[in-house]
């Protein structure tokens, strides 16, 4: 999963290279900021440094 997320990530930095207004980066910088910060709970996860359920 973590290298769709990686594959997905270059993809919205080449667009949002090639926006053409601020609306379309605005809305592609939302969309790369998130597809980051998943891949960063997915990478913290499998190091075991994040419980993945919450604690009971």
């Amino acid at each position: 999963m973590t290298y769709e997320l990686e594959i997905q990530i270059e993809e919205l930095r080449a667009e949002l290279r090639n926006a053409a207004d601020a609306a379309e980066r605005r809305d592609i910088q939302v969309e790369l900021d998130c597809a980051r910060a998943e891949l960063a709970i997915i990478v913290v996860e499998q190091e075991g440094r994040l419980d993945a359920e919450p604690p009971f």
